[in-house]
């Protein structure tokens, strides 16, 4: 059964969960890109399914070199979509952000991939000379 938006989760289960640290949760935390939705009697942090989602949504922004604070208004203008109605002024601001986060995400996975390709290159290259200087490195056989 999936789980609902009023489920809470505590920050150990939600770093496992993501695939970060609880460090890191708690370093985005602190810049004010997901806040728990409360606290336990004792003082966990608890999580909905939606600050889950956030953090899967930064962590996927990670290798992509986005800034936290580019992170941040990308997290901004989705929310700004949720709360605003379609043609108010603040929803078409939103989306023209949203829209300048596709074309800046698209062209940085394009640059990943051209470094990708150079590091393939460069593996292939160094396999090569490993294999010949193995095989010169192999006692003659009779």
């Amino acid at each position: 059964m999936p789980a609902t938006d009023t489920e809470l989760h505590q920050i150990g289960e939600v770093a496992e969960r993501v695939g970060l640290s609880l460090r890191t949760v708690r370093y985005y935390e602190e810049e004010g890109l997901v806040r728990p939705a409360k606290r336990s009697d004792g003082g966990f942090r608890l999580y909905r399914e939606s600050e889950i989602a956030r953090l899967e949504l930064i962590k996927e922004m990670k290798p992509l070199g986005f800034s936290v604070q580019e992170m941040r208004q990308l997290l901004d203008a989705r929310d700004a979509l949720e709360r605003c109605g379609p043609g108010s002024a603040k929803h078409d601001k939103a989306l023209d952000r949203l829209a300048a986060y596709v074309a800046e995400t698209k062209k940085r996975t394009e640059e990943l991939r051209r470094k990708l390709d150079a590091a393939d290159e460069f593996s292939r290259t160094l396999a090569g000379e490993f294999r010949r200087h193995r095989r010169s490195a192999s006692p003659a056989r009779s």
